[in-house]
C-alpha cells in the first residue's frame, strides 16, 4: 500500500475535499476546507483535479511517514517543515521517499496548513464527498466523521515530477498583514438602524476563542439587531447578529438554517483569510460591492477549476 502513515496527528487534522454539495436542503452541512485558497494551491502544485482530497492541519504538530515514493505539496500556515531533519519550503511541492519522515512544527502565523499528495488520498466518499464533518458524523477516513488519529494509514499517491515547484510569491498570503475583511451588506441590513451598520464597520472586533469550523464569533461593543421571527437558509460567510449583539460569521461547517438577523455576507476570498486568523486577533470590516466580489470569485474558479 502506498500513501502516508500518520505518526502524530496534531490537535486537529481532517480529510477534506471541495465539500458535500447538494445536501443542504436535507440539513447536511457542506464542510470542506476552511481556507480554499491554500487548499486549491496545494492540489494545483501536484496537478491534482480541483477538490481532490487532502489533509487540513490545524495549528501543526504533525508527523508522517511515507509508505512509498510520493510527491506532496504543503500550503497555508507558516510552520516549520522538515523531511528527515532537512528543511523544506512552504507553499511548495517536494518528493518523499519510502520510509522518510515529514515533520510539521506549530504555526508561527496562520492557523491551518494543507497537505496534498499526488493523485490524492483514496478514501470512500459519503454522500459524494470525503469531507470530514465531526459534528454531523460524516466523512473522513472512517466515513463517520472521526478526526485523524495517531497511527492512521492514508492510502494514496502516484505521479512523478522532474523537480519541485513553489507558488509564486504574490499569491503567498502574509497572514500577519492587517487588512479589513470585506463584507457585502444585504439580507436584513435595511432593517438595522443605519447607525448600527456604521458601528459594525467602524468598530474593531476581536476573534473569540470560542470560534470553530462552524462559525467565527466576534467580540466587541455590541450592536443592536432588529427582531426577526422566522428562519431561512444560510451559506458560508453569512454575517448573523444574535440578540447579544456579538456577530457570528458562518464557516465551512455551518448549519443550513438560521434565525438571527443577517447583516450581510463576508467576501468568499476573505473567508479564507478569516480561517487563518488567530484567537483574539483584532478584525476590521469594510463594505464592498457585489459586482466586484463576483468578478474576483469568477477569476478564482477560472484559475483553479469549479471544484476548488
Amino acid at each position: 500500500m502506498n500513501g502516508l502513515r500518520l505518526l502524530k496527528a496534531g490537535p486537529l487534522s481532517l480529510l477534506q475535499d471541495c465539500g458535500r454539495q447538494g445536501w443542504q436542503h436535507l440539513g447536511v452541512s457542506p464542510a470542506g476546507p476552511m481556507d480554499r485558497h491554500a487548499a486549491a494551491w496545494a492540489n494545483r502544485l501536484l496537478g491534482n483535479a480541483a477538490g481532490t482530497p487532502l489533509i487540513e492541519i490545524a495549528l501543526g504538530g504533525v508527523e508522517l511517514e511515507s509508505l512509498g515514493d510520493n510527491w506532496v505539496a504543503l500550503c497555508g500556515a507558516d510552520l516549520p517543515i522538515t523531511l528527515d531533519g532537512e528543511v523544506r519550503p512552504n507553499w511548495s511541492r517536494f518528493a518523499l521517499r519510502a520510509g522518510q519522515r515529514l515533520k510539521l512544527g506549530f504555526a508561527r502565523s496562520g492557523q491551518r496548513a494543507y497537505l496534498a499528495i499526488a493523485g490524492g488520498f483514496r478514501v470512500e466518499p459519503v454522500l459524494g464527498s470525503v469531507a470530514c464533518q465531526v459534528r454531523e458524523g460524516l466523512g473522513g477516513l472512517d466515513g463517520r466523521g472521526a478526526k485523524l488519529a495517531d497511527g492512521d494509514l492514508l492510502p494514496g499517491g502516484g505521479g512523478h515530477f522532474e523537480r519541485g515547484a513553489s507558488v509564486p510569491w504574490p499569491w503567498q498570503p502574509d497572514y500577519r498583514a492587517e487588512r479589513p475583511l470585506r463584507v457585502m451588506l444585504g439580507g436584513d441590513a435595511a432593517q438595522f438602524d443605519p447607525g448600527q451598520v456604521r458601528a459594525f464597520l467602524e468598530r474593531p472586533w476581536q476573534l473569540s476563542p470560542q470560534s470553530d469550523r462552524m462559525g467565527a464569533r466576534l467580540q466587541g461593543e455590541a450592536i443592536h439587531p432588529p427582531k426577526r421571527l422566522w428562519s431561512l437558509g444560510v451559506v458560508r460567510g453569512t454575517l448573523q447578529v444574535p440578540p447579544d449583539g456579538q456577530p457570528i460569521i458562518l464557516q465551512a461547517d455551518h448549519q443550513t438554517m438560521g434565525g438571527y438577523p443577517i447583516l450581510g455576507w463576508l467576501h468568499p476570498r476573505d473567508c479564507d483569510r478569516l480561517a487563518q486568523c488567530a484567537a483574539r486577533q483584532t478584525l476590521r470590516f469594510q463594505a464592498v460591492d457585489i459586482p466586484a466580489v463576483q468578478a474576483e470569485v469568477r477569476a478564482f474558479h477560472r484559475f483553479f477549476g469549479a471544484g476548488s
